[in-house]
């Protein structure tokens, strides 16, 4: 049964839809987008109650949560290169991911909001502006980390550097010169080539 990804590419959903490609795995992309109709609708509430994006239905088992079905499919498909390695290497691929949920992508959200996705009368540059700021601490500690280490856990990209590249995808002003090796380590990820089919999809459907 192939894999179903619920959730335009122009969403979290574009996550699970890296890591499909990442793993080289069939899916089908159900591009419901986050604010129609759709996902308040009794079918999809049925897949995820929250009525957000995205939801996938992998063989039968249901996920929601951008972060929990990536590292879902990178660890059931752990042969194929996201997943791999000892109990030390998966909690450091936890560390990360949680990392960027709770230190990361509140501020990201925010920032985001109040620059492009909130209508401009309800837009509040104080907003964006303090989160940009408060996002120096964080971004700093990733930034010395990827100073050692090309990817987060060593040598090899894995679903931790899926995770946090993309939770850092939309913040579009990290300052370059602050955040060299972050930088760096981010241009890595996501020129992927498998980034660049997922981000092309994104690009299309705009």
């Amino acid at each position: 049964m192939t894999l179903k990804i619920y959730g335009i590419p122009a969403s979290r959903a574009i996550r699970p839809i890296w890591a499909a490609e990442e793993l080289g795995l069939p899916y089908e992309n159900l591009p419901l987008h986050y604010a129609s109709d759709a996902v308040k609708a009794p079918a999809y509430l049925a897949i995820n109650p929250n009525g957000t994006v995205p939801a996938i239905d992998d063989d039968g088992l249901v996920i929601y949560e951008s972060l929990a079905i990536t590292l879902h499919l990178a660890r059931k498909h752990a042969g194929l290169g996201l997943w791999n390695g000892t109990a030390e290497q998966d909690a450091h691929i936890l560390q990360w991911t949680l990392w960027a949920a709770t230190m990361v992508e509140p501020l990201t959200t925010q920032w985001t909001q109040h620059t492009r996705l909130l209508p401009a009368e309800q837009r509040n540059p104080a907003l964006a502006e303090s989160a940009l700021v408060a996002l120096g601490k964080p971004l700093a500690v990733l930034d010395a980390h990827c100073a050692r280490h090309p990817y987060l856990l060593g040598e090899v990209f894995t679903v931790a550097d899926l995770n946090v590249a993309s939770v850092l995808h939309r913040l579009a002003d990290l300052d370059a010169e602050a955040f060299t090796s972050l930088g760096e380590w981010h241009r890595r990820c996501v020129t992927r080539p498998a980034a660049l089919r997922a981000f092309a999809m994104r690009q299309k459907a705009a």
